[in-house]
């Protein structure tokens, strides 16, 4: 008797505990509903370094070309002490959204106000610049009684630094930080000196009205601590030539400029670049036609190397 096609298909069963009777593993299901996990979203330090690679494996030698080409002109700008901390801090508070030399105004009205000392006999009053300021310079004289500034009537205060403009946001602000400043044992910032650069900016930036640009500027000025501030002077500036990522902001911009700078350039940088912002790289009408960074500035030439 000839077997039937489907017998004869049939494939011989195999032994009981073989691999063959074994099911395939599978990977479970996930339950019903149930959203598949997300990778954990990498650190804005870790997505600093992959730019700073990018940008390094596609336009080799940016960062260098720009210093190199601005200090040729410029000169390389070498690191100063400016103010004691707190004075810098406060300036800087003043600084925002005025121009520099509108900040001296109001600063000089609160060492007259709230003196902290006579001012020493035979002291130069003559104002010391520094560079990258864009004001004429402040003398180097004691700074206000930062409790008295603190303890002031804000109606008062704001009056006082009313020349530097946006009194009205900023006398709050400064009291604020001082507030801050005490509850830590007293107005002095020096302990600040012997922190990491990184601590020393996240303990002054958790203060409120405080962020990294006015953080670093007073870790570096004050200090020489290597972090890089980031204004809307050199963001423009680095936004323009591609320095750091499209649809980047200023904040973000510190992380760029940390994972791109050796700690021995960012003054340097912050120095070069602010005062090109200034002078050439204009918000308005920017000179490109002068500027020694048009060759490889990407708002001059859209696809430059």
């Amino acid at each position: 008797m000839i077997p039937s096609r489907a017998a004869s298909a049939a494939p011989n069963p195999a032994p009981e505990g073989s691999a063959a009777n074994e099911s395939p593993a599978r990977s479970p299901k996930p339950a019903f509903g149930s959203k598949p996990r997300k990778r954990p979203k990498p650190s804005p330090e870790a997505v600093a370094r992959r730019w700073a690679t990018q940008l390094e494996r596609k336009r080799p030698g940016l960062m260098s070309f720009v210093l190199d080409r601005l200090g040729e002109i410029n000169g390389r700008p070498v690191w100063q002490h400016r103010l004691e901390p707190t004075s810098e801090l406060i300036l800087t508070i003043l600084t925002a959204n005025s121009a520099d030399i509108n900040a001296e105004v109001a600063f000089g009205a609160l060492r007259n106000r709230y003196p902290s000392a006579p001012t020493p006999q035979g002291a130069s009053l003559e104002p010391r610049h520094f560079p990258g300021w864009g004001g004429v310079g402040l003398p180097d004289l004691p700074g206000p009684d930062w409790q008295a500034v603190e303890a002031a009537p804000i109606e008062e205060l704001t009056d006082v630094i009313r020349p530097g403009g946006l009194a009205n946001q900023k006398a709050p602000r400064i009291q604020a930080a001082l507030r801050a400043l005490s509850a830590n044992g007293g107005y002095s910032l020096e302990f600040l000196r012997d922190m990491e650069p990184l601590a020393a900016r996240d303990w002054l930036a958790a203060i409120p009205g405080i962020g990294k640009k006015t953080a670093s500027v007073v870790l570096m000025f004050s200090f020489g601590t290597p972090l890089m501030p980031v204004d809307r002077h050199i963001f423009r500036v680095a936004d323009r030539i591609g320095l750091v990522p499209p649809k980047s902001d200023a904040d973000q911009a510190h992380d760029f400029f940390l994972a791109m700078l050796s700690p021995d350039r960012m003054y340097e940088t912050h120095v070069l670049l602010i005062e090109h912002g200034r002078r050439t790289c204009h918000a308005q009408r920017p000179d490109c036609e002068h500027c020694p960074l048009a060759a490889r500035c990407r708002l001059f030439t859209r696809n430059a190397e």
